[in-house]
């Protein structure tokens, strides 16, 4: 490699606080802009799982007439009665078109009472109310059609913000199991496993599973969990789709199997040592002399008389033997 190559950055970026303040919104706003595709974010490189905000995107959106204004009022989100207000209409009449799912909610929080509040995006509340075919629903007697569905109790906020939340998850996804994740997000656990059925691609399936962003988790769950039948059948059949399409990607990690242990050596029998037996009923004696013929045999000597007897030779034989 030549020692004048010079790797090229990657484009500067920031994370989503600072962007929020370079950009004069506050979090809510910032969040909210990102669900409405009107700020690009960008996977974190560094590994956190995060988002970032590249600093191109940031120069775009100060370079546009009237920024900061400009900005805040594309992501504009209001309440029922302030959405009201701007539509000129009461706010019963607003909350029974969006129970009707004809205004669709970008957001939602809990008020301090633990009631759902939700928020609607005003840009998109001008635009209902200038568009003439919504004229008769502003103005005069709700048709009869409509005015059965809300005696029934129909209510499709909840469902119209999932569907829009699914969109801004999809839009996000890098992968086959991102989306599946994101599929997953809004079905209940017992729609999973019916689907999914093998327990390592569930527990896979897990790790890219949206958890819903709200300060009560268990309000968050009803809300984010699909609740009509239709519905219900829809994202079943699309997670099915997609977790197949993962499989013959990125098939789901399983743990390795583990190598059997070689089979143990027997191990040989000890030579069996064989004593001699004593003689029955008899002990042996015990000699200080080593035995005859060991390392420390030596020959028995004569007495010193009968080696002088023996010297003396054939004239000894008559003489007595001194011991």
């Amino acid at each position: 490699m030549s020692a004048n190559t010079i790797g090229v950055p990657g484009p500067i970026s920031c994370t989503v606080s600072r962007a929020a303040r370079e950009l004069g919104l506050q979090r809510v706003e910032f969040d909210i802009a990102v669900r409405l595709g009107r700020i690009r974010t960008v996977p974190d490189e560094g590994g956190g799982g995060g988002r970032r905000v590249e600093r191109t995107e940031i120069d775009r959106l100060r370079a546009q007439d009237g920024f900061p204004d400009t900005l805040r009022e594309r992501v504009r989100a209001v309440g029922t009665v302030e959405g009201a207000a701007l539509m000129n209409i009461p706010a019963g009449r607003f909350t029974r078109l969006a129970r009707l799912g004809m205004l669709v909610p970008v957001h939602h929080y809990l008020n301090r009472y633990r009631a759902v509040v939700w928020l609607y995006p005003a840009e998109e509340l001008r635009a209902f109310t200038s568009a003439a075919e919504h004229a008769h629903l502003l103005k005069g007697r709700t048709p009869e059609t409509l005015r059965g569905q809300l005696e029934a109790g129909v209510d499709l906020r909840a469902r119209n913000w999932r569907g829009r939340h699914l969109g801004f998850l999809l839009r996000q996804a890098e992968g086959a199991w991102d989306r599946a994740g994101a599929l997953a997000a809004f079905l209940a656990p017992g729609d999973i496993a019916d689907v999914v059925k093998d327990p390592y691609e569930r527990a896979h399936l897990n790790r890219f599973r949206a958890a819903p962003g709200s300060p009560s988790a268990h309000l968050a769950e009803r809300i984010m969990t699909a609740q009509d039948t239709d519905e219900t059948e829809w994202l079943r059949g699309e997670l099915a789709r997609t977790v197949g399409e993962a499989r013959a990607v990125s098939p789901a990690p399983r743990p390795t199997a583990r190598r059997p242990l070689p089979a143990a050596r027997p191990i040989p029998p000890m030579a069996r040592t064989v004593t001699r037996p004593n003689d029955a009923g008899k002990r042996p004696a015990s000699s200080s002399a080593p035995p005859a013929g060991g390392p420390g045999h030596h020959r028995q000597r004569p007495a010193r008389g009968l080696r002088a007897w023996l010297r003396r030779g054939p004239r000894a034989a008559l003489e007595p033997v001194r011991v």
